[in-house]
């Protein structure tokens, strides 16, 4: 075959490659372009989606409640009597609420204290998916005349949300020495924007449970704890968790987790299995604090948060949601407390064995 026709040929190759190499340019990557362009460019927004993956549960929203900013908060209908040193306040019923969740509707609660001795808060029922929800509970507070003239009676309503920060639709504050107390105060309120000023951030803590009257096996899993108040000068805190249970206001079994060092938002998945026949867990307390381990000096508490038979709202919820489903575990958050408050509600016994007697005193 003479050279030149070995040239067209290798020429004619070259040219049905490049003319490929063209076509699949064109057909592919220009198109694409075409469509980024007359695409317009979305910002996802994570705060809309919802899931029940693991994820979700355990990295909730570092904020310790969503403050909304909607100006139509909705209103609510209280009542206040004071007599023979007692503050009765009735939480009656909440009209035309914001809706907070994705389906256009909420699961709203009553949070009530009194400050600045916010030493007592007890919260309502939580009622789904309402935004007209009646209560009808009391709650009394123990205050003589001198301090409730100094006192603020705060009414929060939230929305509840078991894998995440509960929201905040609104609050009322009310100045009990400008009361008239010769009388029963019965009225409806406008909910205003909550205040963020009082709120003291310890941490939270998100945890599971689970009972097996079968075996009567008591599980406790600490998963993960988050926004934790800085106990160290470097702003920090070396923290672990400590799991324990209380029979008949009695100290009983205690266990605790490892330490993490030199963080806030410690990540645990640590679980611990107590014996506790059916009978017992119907007298227990399970007490769940958070402390900061210091190697020279004593360990100090950052929060605490108690379960069981003698607990109210959230924590009386995720304890009735166990006991309600056996052998299944079920995980909630929980806001910590002081150890100040949580000790004065409990007021825990010694429980002190004598040997050889088998006796309790």
């Amino acid at each position: 075959m003479p050279r030149w026709a070995i040239y067209t040929i290798f020429a004619v190759i070259v040219l049905l490659f490049l003319v490929c190499i063209i076509w699949v340019f064109e057909k592919y990557c220009c198109k694409s372009k075409k469509k980024r362009k007359n695409k317009p460019d979305h910002q996802i927004n994570l705060q809309g989606v919802t899931g029940s993956t693991t994820t979700s549960l355990v990295q909730p929203a570092s904020d310790d409640a969503n403050y909304g900013s909607a100006k139509n908060r909705g209103r609510l209908l209280y009542s206040l009597e004071y007599k023979a040193q007692e503050l009765t306040v009735g939480i009656k019923q909440a009209v035309a609420l914001p809706a907070m969740d994705l389906g256009g509707t909420s699961d709203p609660y009553v949070k009530v204290y009194i400050t600045p001795n916010k030493s007592k808060t007890f919260e309502t029922k939580v009622y789904r998916k309402t935004l007209n929800p009646v209560f009808n509970e009391h709650f009394t507070f123990e205050i003589d005349k001198a301090e409730l003239n100094e006192s603020t009676i705060v009414m929060k309503v939230f929305d509840f949300d078991r894998f995440s920060k509960h929201d905040i639709i609104g609050e009322l504050r009310l100045q009990l020495g400008t009361i008239d107390w010769n009388h029963v105060i019965e009225e409806w309120k406008n909910l205003s924007e909550p205040s963020k000023s009082e709120d003291i951030i310890l941490g939270e803590i998100c945890f599971s449970l689970r009972y097996i009257p079968t075996t009567s096996k008591l599980t406790v899993v600490i998963l993960e704890v988050k926004n934790l108040k800085n106990m160290d000068l470097r702003g920090s805190s070396d923290p672990y968790v400590k799991v324990q249970l209380a029979l008949d206001k009695k100290k009983w079994k205690r266990k605790k987790t490892s330490v993490k060092k030199c963080t806030i938002n410690p990540y645990f998945n640590e679980s611990f299995t107590f014996v506790v026949s059916f009978e017992q867990i119907q007298r227990l307390q399970l007490v769940i604090s958070v402390w900061d381990h210091d190697k020279f000096s004593r360990n100090d508490a950052i929060g605490k948060i108690f379960l069981g038979c003698d607990a109210t709202g959230n924590q009386q919820r995720h304890w009735e949601d166990m006991l309600s489903n056996p052998r299944k575990p079920v995980a909630q958050w929980h806001n910590l407390f002081s150890s100040e408050q949580v000790d004065s509600i409990l007021k825990l016994k010694h429980s002190v064995r004598i040997p050889f007697i088998n006796k309790n005193f």
